[in-house]
């Protein structure tokens, strides 16, 4: 939050009328100013890091990628930034990719818009806006999925094992490629590889499953 108290937004959405819609009900409130927008998830990852804002509303469908994966990139950056999902769809799939990006909220875009104002000041003070119940289910799968992992992490390669600890640490692809000196798509091949053997679909269930591990190594 700045000086003078007022929390700052940037709004990432595909679609300029419902972008322009929630720029103009926030830019009236006294505590709110709208720092930055952007349309696609490539010009969110370049802008946000800018700008600084204390909360990145974010669509979780764009053209060019997800939401999802913008919060992920942008919170690895800098953890004060509060991001907010804005969706269309009530989806378990992409509530569970939320939480494990570190998303404070994810709300539905058929929300009112004293309801999306309260969301906004709700992460931007720090508050978790995802409903309990929802987050107990995704970490009941979470545990599912890891204890039948564990039986499977003996598959993996020396490297695949290095990669899925690089993974754990928020890594990109390219960045993992730095590390080990391999190109991009060399780590992208041992990704697809090592999530296969591990039964999983995303990164982020890997993320989580190195978490979980880790955890239960203190």
């Amino acid at each position: 939050m700045r000086e003078d108290g007022k929390i700052t937004v940037f709004l990432l959405d595909d679609h300029e009328v419902v972008r322009r819609g929630v720029h103009e009900m926030l830019a009236v409130e006294d505590d709110i100013e709208v720092v930055g927008e952007a349309g696609t998830a490539a010009d969110a990852l370049v802008r946000i890091p800018a700008t600084r804002p204390d909360v990145a509303v974010l669509d979780v469908r764009l053209p060019d990628g997800s939401g999802v994966e913008v919060c992920r990139e942008i919170r690895s950056q800098n953890e004060d930034i509060a991001c907010l999902m804005l969706t269309s769809f009530a989806d378990d799939e992409a509530l569970f990719d939320a939480i494990m990006a570190g998303a404070s909220g994810y709300v539905l875009k058929a929300i009112r818009g004293n309801e999306l104002l309260a969301a906004v000041r709700d992460v931007a003070a720090g508050k978790s806006l995802l409903d309990p119940v929802a987050t107990a289910r995704v970490l009941e799968r979470l545990r599912g999925g890891a204890d039948k992992g564990d039986d499977k992490l003996a598959s993996l390669t020396d490297q695949e094992r290095k990669i899925l600890d690089l993974i754990g640490e928020g890594l990109t692809n390219r960045a993992i490629g730095e590390r080990l000196h391999l190109a991009e798509k060399t780590i992208k091949n041992y990704v697809s590889s090592l999530l296969s053997k591990l039964g999983m679909a995303r990164r982020s269930q890997a993320a989580a499953y190195v978490a979980r591990m880790q955890a239960e190594r203190r």
